[in-house]
């Protein structure tokens, strides 16, 4: 992936086509600035499923990590890992 290019949300809007193919062809991801302050960024589907899939396995992997020390200091009361899971996806959701 490139280093992402800056633009302001008027400047996007006026080749947002271009923008699009840029995070595609390119993998040049662009961030999105309104009133100064950065606030989205364009990166290409493929690279967006990747990144994702990767956030999904850490969070599994922290879990799992939080589910085994539970388990392993016999506390009283924990929730399930499928509970955490739950509780996350609704916090994130």
């Amino acid at each position: 992936m490139s280093e992402p290019v800056i633009e302001s949300m008027a400047e996007v809007r006026s080749h947002l086509a271009d923008v699009i193919d840029r995070a595609h062809r390119d993998e040049t991801p662009t961030i999105i600035t309104r009133r100064g302050r950065q606030e989205a960024v364009v990166i290409d589907i493929d690279e967006y499923q990747r990144l994702r899939r990767i956030a999904e396995q850490v969070e599994e992997a922290w879990l799992n990590r939080l589910a085994d020390e539970a388990e392993a200091e016999g506390t009283v009361g924990s929730v399930s890992l499928e509970e955490m899971a739950a509780l996350l996806r609704d916090h994130h959701g």
